[in-house]
C-alpha cells in the first residue's frame, strides 16, 4: 500500500526534501506545524483539495519532520529551516510565492517574508508562533511528547482539537505509528528539549522586523486554541501594517482541519484564487 505522505523528492542543500506538488497557477507554499509525527500531508491533506483547483500547491516536509532525508548528526534551528525553504524555491525555479504557515510553520513563513521579502507575495499565518508569549501547558506537552498511543490520543483530543469527536481511534493510531518510525522521535526530541520557553523565544521575531513586513497578511486562529494563544495573532495584527485577522469560534489549534471548508474558502478568497 502506497503511503500518501511520501510524494516527490528534490535535493535542497544537505537534505533530500519530500514535497507535494499539486495543481497549477500561482504557487502557494504550505509550511506545516511541529507536532509529533507530523508531515506536510498529515497537516494539509484536507487543504490540498481546496487550493489545488486555483493554485500550484507546494507542501514540503521540513528537515527533521516527515520523510525528508537529513544527515544523522543534523542540528535544527530556524536558519536551517529557512535555508531549506529558499533552496526548495530555487530548485523549483520559483521566484515568488504565496505562503501559508501553520503554528511553527507560521514563524517560518514570517521568517521568509522578513529575510527574503521579494520571494513572498501574500502571507497566511495560522495559530502562528512568531511573537513572544509564555509557553502554554499545551505546547509544552506537544513538544515534550514521549511515544505512547494513549498520550497521542490525549494530545489530539484534549489539546489540539476543540471537538474530540473529530479524532477517531484510527487517526490516533496512524499518528502514533508515524511518531515511532525509526529515527522520528530522536529527531523530534532533539529540536525542543526542556526547558522549552527558550524555543518559543527563539521562534519569535523582533517587533521592528514584523512592523516592516510589507506583504498583505491574514492571521487565522481558533478561539479555543490551547497550544498557541489567540493573543499571538492579535499582536501580529497590531504589528504587521497590511494585516487582518479571522478568529474561528469552537475551534482549537487545527483551523484547517476543524473548519476545513470555511478555511479553504477564506484562504482562496484572500489569495485571490
Amino acid at each position: 500500500m502506497t503511503n500518501p505522505e511520501v510524494a516527490l523528492s528534490i535535493p535542497t542543500g544537505p537534505f533530500i526534501t519530500n514535497y507535494h506538488d499539486l495543481g497549477s497557477g500561482d504557487p502557494v507554499l504550505l509550511l506545516h506545524g511541529s507536532g509529533p509525527g507530523v508531515s506536510a500531508y498529515a497537516n494539509w491533506r484536507l487543504t490540498f483539495g481546496s487550493l489545488s483547483p486555483y493554485f500550484r500547491v507546494l507542501a514540503p516536509d521540513l528537515a527533521g519532520f516527515g520523510f525528508t532525508e537529513v544527515p544523522e548528526d543534523q542540528v535544527y534551528d530556524r536558519e536551517i529551516w529557512l535555508q531549506q525553504i529558499v533552496d526548495l524555491l530555487d530548485a523549483l525555479g520559483i521566484e515568488k510565492t504565496h505562503v501559508v504557515g501553520n503554528s511553527f510553520g507560521g514563524s517560518m513563513a514570517l521568517a521568509l517574508a522578513i529575510a527574503h521579502p521579494s520571494r513572498v507575495d501574500k502571507l497566511v499565518c495560522m495559530g502562528a508562533v512568531g511573537v513572544p508569549f509564555e509557553i502554554t501547558p499545551g505546547l509544552d506537552a506537544v513538544w515534550g511528547y514521549e511515544p505512547s498511543e494513549e498520550l497521542m490520543g490525549r494530545l489530539m483530543r484534549e489539546t489540539f482539537a476543540y471537538d474530540p469527536n473529530l479524532v477517531t481511534d484510527e487517526l490516533v493510531h496512524l499518528r502514533y505509528l508515524a511518531s515511532i518510525r525509526p529515527g522520528v522521535q530522536e529527531k523530534f526530541a532533539s529540536m525542543f528539549p526542556a526547558p522549552r520557553q527558550r524555543w518559543v523565544d527563539a521562534m519569535a521575531h523582533p517587533e521592528t522586523d514584523l512592523r516592516a513586513i510589507p506583504h498583505p497578511t491574514l492571521m487565522i486562529h481558533g478561539r479555543d486554541d490551547l497550544v498557541i494563544p489567540p493573543s499571538t495573532s492579535l499582536t501580529l495584527n497590531q504589528w504587521i501594517p497590511d494585516s487582518q485577522v479571522h478568529i474561528f469560534g469552537r475551534c482549537g489549534h487545527w483551523t484547517q482541519i476543524e473548519h476545513a471548508d470555511e478555511f479553504g474558502r477564506l484562504v482562496v478568497g484572500f489569495l485571490g484564487g
